[in-house]
């Protein structure tokens, strides 16, 4: 079926209405017989209806016209959909509802008075313009609600080529979108997508005999052979499964920037000199937000930074922003390629990016649909658009691996190694599409990949373990006695420490929930909770924690006890900062405030005490670090002329998550070891030493690290007369922490 058969279709049921019309004798002036909706669009499938209107001016008399002409479509065979109309009904019709006025912006003349046909289409097309930023938002709720209920072209087993998410509705609403003026939409992508869709289409009329646009599976493998695919499996129809559902996703991808891109019209300041002002928010180097999307600043030169690609993702997922597609395809072309193995700041740009919730599933589709992802992950291609072999997966394999990240995302505060369990969820599923067994076959490739982006040989260990073993805990759990010691064995032999184990029940549960309902009812994951649980009472009782750190630095010869020695390393990517005063409750605090009021971004740090002396080691990611600006903002710290407080108050987390504030007495008995993990952001270290210092607490070590979106700090504790906290000043001490980070109310 090709475009060239609807042309000719079509055709036929014109000269049949046509010929109608004047056989029954329709006037030539003041009525007229359209076509709407596929119909107008010349896109009849075998069984479609013929959706046509008998128009008339207000002051034109009809007599038996109306039923003089359906009666020879109706005796003819043709399905009939049809209504009586003067213009002004016409135009309520079109007020009272958007799909009836959508419909007629596809007005074609049949028969009758021409001039009327084109004052009607004129007309309705001046009246979609005109109540368009009114009707837009109606027309959005309507798609959503539809797709709601239809599901997504894209993964449905059974789709439906017409109502669910990317089908021709929403290509039908895409052209609506363009017809305001209001908004643009790529017209070639749109048009090879619908055009796949209607081929195919008009293929399911013919297996089915009747009109229907759901796909059954048993029609896959005939709508290869009839659209000429090749298709390896010979059975399952794979190739017309990806032809139709990328065709789908890439629907669905325009409509999602169209809507996004509606918005940005609907909130512009009304004044026209303002909208056309072009206006760029820096987001990060490089990396600016125009209009709603992510673009590149004027700066930027893809060709000498071949960071910018991830940096650029990244800030679009992390602020829930557009990637502009033509940023993300001069990317693709232009931008330098990452080195084997990666540097470490590209690592934590994808980790970010893989953690950012659900702002990456917009961002991801467009490095995917714009040839990008391919040069971070030439992997993927393994299973892009690969559909599911268990009906329980409500996704292909490609968008339920996103879907595992975004739920992986929510659990980070649960494990030691976000940045490790992020890549796990990204890599779980990569050995699908073969006849190995996908676990097994997933693990070098995911060891690879990991080797690849930077991960040391303990960490792609580690990534290795996870995706071999994803299903273990899952499969054991609801297919093994839980009272069997066996059971617990049969866990720990695969899964050796406790960290692996924590990552293990994340993923799993991640996974399940990316799957569908059913894969994480309140009984599995029961099962589930309690097998990893015995598991890892078995494994260790313990939290393996770094030791309170000793190393001895050099005193500065000219170190007055009201001075201080800052100096800086520059780094490959970035820059190390060591900073030596005179120990202090509350000295910290201070250090991390310099640099949160600097926008410097702390990868990592320590602190120890020296004597009398405090000594901290900054990891940085700025490379600009100026020690004499550095000393100023500490001297306004230190003499009262800045107040951190007012700059750093305690807010919701960037990632909505709460932060996880833990006293681990097991971990030292000379200190209080507090861990905090939370989200990343400025302040964090400086709002928990400020609650420590204001409780007279003293910070004698401290670990702060940050993976991916996540800062991990473990924080060594004692009296400032010396000596580790009671059980009461440790919980107060961790009170005073979360609140710290959450506010009052929110930390009980």
């Amino acid at each position: 079926m090709t475009a060239a058969e609807r042309a000719a279709r079509t055709a036929e049921a014109d000269e049949l209405c046509s010929g109608a019309y004047d056989t029954c004798g329709g006037p030539d002036t003041g009525v007229a017989l359209v076509a709407v909706g596929g119909y107008g669009r010349a896109e009849l499938a075998p069984y479609s209806d013929l959706d046509v209107v008998l128009v008339h001016d207000e002051d034109v008399d009809l007599g038996e016209l109306a039923e003089l002409l359906w009666y020879p479509l109706w005796d003819s065979g043709a399905r009939l959909d049809h209504s009586v109309r003067s213009l002004p009904e016409m135009l309520a019709a079109a007020e009272a509802d958007h799909r009836v006025a959508s419909g007629l912006l596809d007005v074609r003349h049949l028969a009758g008075d021409p001039g009327l046909t084109l004052r009607l289409r004129t007309t309705m097309l001046a009246h979609w313009r005109r109540g368009a930023r009114k009707r837009l938002p109606e027309v959005r709720e309507a798609s959503e609600s539809r797709h709601r209920l239809m599901g997504e072209l894209a993964h449905l087993s059974v789709p439906d080529l017409k109502e669910a998410e990317g089908g021709l509705r929403d290509a039908t609403t895409l052209r609506g979108l363009v017809a305001t003026w209001l908004v643009d939409v790529p017209h070639t992508e749109l048009e090879r997508s619908r055009q796949v869709l209607l081929d195919v289409r008009d293929l399911v009329h013919g297996m089915a005999g009747r009109s229907s646009d759901r796909v059954a599976p048993e029609m896959w493998p005939e709508l290869s052979l009839a659209l000429g695919l090749a298709d390896d499996t010979g059975r399952e129809g794979r190739a017309a499964q990806v032809l139709v559902r990328e065709a789908g996703r890439r629907i669905t991808h325009l409509t999602r920037l169209a809507w996004r891109r509606v918005d940005g019209v609907l909130t512009r300041p009304a004044s026209p000199k303002q909208a056309r002002r072009p206006i760029l928010e820096p987001l990060a180097p490089g990396v600016a937000l125009s209009k709603g999307e992510v673009v590149l600043d004027r700066g930027a030169d893809p060709a000498r930074d071949p960071l910018l690609l991830l940096r650029a993702a990244t800030a679009a997922a992390e602020h829930g922003v557009v990637l502009a597609p033509p940023t993300a395809s001069r990317l693709a072309r232009e931008c330098a390629p990452l080195p084997d193995p990666w540097p470490e700041e590209a690592r934590r740009l994808l980790v970010r990016l893989l953690a950012s919730g659900r702002g990456l599933l917009e961002v991801w589709e467009t490095l995917e649909e714009t040839g990008a992802l391919g040069s971070l992950l030439p992997e993927w291609e393994r299973v892009r658009m690969l559909p599911h072999a268990s009906v329980i997966h409500r996704f292909t394999v490609d968008r339920h691996v996103v879907e595992t990240c975004i739920e992986a995302s929510a659990l980070i505060r649960s494990v030691a190694r976000p940045d490790v369990l992020v890549v796990a969820a990204l890599l779980h599923d990569i050995g699908k599409g073969g006849l190995t067994e996908h676990s097994v076959a997933g693990e070098p490739i995911a060891r690879t990949v990991a080797t690849r982006i930077g991960f040391d040989a303990e960490e792609v260990d580690l990534v290795g373990l996870l995706v071999r073993w994803h299903l273990l805990l899952a499969e054991t759990a609801t297919t093994r006695d839980p009272d069997d010691p066996a059971t617990v064995e049969l866990v720990t032999s695969r899964v050796p420490t406790t960290e692996a184990l924590s990552l293990l029940s994340a993923l799993t549960e991640a996974d399940a929930k990316a799957t569908s309902p059913k894969a994480w009812t309140s009984w599995r994951a029961g099962l589930v909770v309690d097998l990893a649980r015995r598991a890892h009472a078995a494994l260790d009782t313990g939290v393996a924690l770094p030791a309170i750190t000793t190393d001895e630095v050099p005193r500065p010869a000219d170190l007055r006890p009201d001075s201080v020695s800052i100096e800086v390393e520059r780094l490959a990517d970035g820059s190390r900062v060591t900073t030596i005063a005179h120990d202090r409750v509350g000295l910290l605090a201070d250090f991390a405030a310099m640099f949160a009021l600097q926008r410097v971004a702390v990868r990592a740090a320590r602190v120890w005490a020296q004597g009398e002396l405090g000594v901290t080691v900054w990891e940085v990611a700025s490379d600009e670090v100026d020690a004499a600006i550095l000393r100023t903002k500490y001297d306004a710290i230190v003499g009262g002329r800045l107040d951190p407080g007012t700059r750093f108050a305690a807010g919701p987390a960037p990632d909505g998550l709460a932060p996880s504030v833990v006293v681990r007495p097991e971990a030292s008995e000379q200190a209080t070891v507090l861990e905090v993990r939370a989200a990343d952001r400025p302040g964090v270290v400086y709002l928990v030493c400020a609650a420590l210092a204001g409780l007279d607490v003293a910070v004698r070590s401290a670990h702060v690290d940050t993976l991916g979106p996540q800062a991990v700090d473990v924080f060594y504790l004692q009296e400032a007369s010396a000596g580790a906290l009671s059980e009461t000043r440790a919980a107060e001490a961790a009170h005073a922490v979360r609140a710290a980070l959450t506010g009052p109310a929110d930390s009980l």
